[in-house]
């Protein structure tokens, strides 16, 4: 059976164009989070599998649960979802939206974990020096990893740059094992 990144994937580029077309990336990222936070609850996703419902029944059920959140044609994705029995993908589609959102608008997440709490002049530095690198717009989230002894270690998307201590000491041990 195909991987559900790959039953996702044409739903997500979907979705993207469509919202693209419309201008209303935000709304969609926002309404397909929403879904996806929605049917990822077991409940939730127990109801939408049960054999004893109706396609029209199970995306009733899910935008009933969402609310006025969702626009007509987020309304229209869910029903074609539900069609297809792909309702379960909606985790993956959102994944997937926000990564095609994310190269449209050239920015990426980051993600700087250190030792201890840095300032805001370092943060800016070190901001500018992955946007350069890089070359997109930064979305830099910081946190406090107790576990390092010192240094960064620094999530990009698939890119880890690993400048911590812990990291450098881990590479040594490996080197005087090999």
């Amino acid at each position: 059976m195909a991987e559900s990144i790959t039953l996702a994937r044409p739903y997500a580029k979907a979705a993207f164009e469509v919202a693209l077309a419309a201008n209303e990336l935000s709304a969609w990222s926002q309404a397909l989070s929403l879904l996806a936070n929605v049917a990822a609850s077991e409940q939730v996703r127990r109801h939408l599998l049960s054999p004893a419902l109706t396609a029209a029944q199970q995306s009733e059920t899910l935008i009933s649960l969402c609310g006025e959140e969702l626009s007509p044609k987020v309304n229209k994705l869910i029903y074609l979802l539900a069609e297809n029995k792909r309702l379960t993908l909606l985790g993956e589609i959102s994944e997937l939206f926000e990564a095609l959102k994310a190269a449209q608008e050239s920015t990426v997440d980051v993600e700087l974990s250190t030792a201890f709490e840095l300032n805001q002049e370092v943060v800016n530095k070190i901001t500018q020096a992955l946007k350069t690198r890089l070359n997109r717009d930064i979305k830099l989230q910081t946190r406090v990893d107790k576990h390092l002894i010192g240094g960064a270690v620094i999530r990009a998307g698939d890119t880890v740059i690993d400048s911590s201590v812990r990291g450098k000491l881990t590479k040594l041990a490996e080197a005087m094992n090999s």
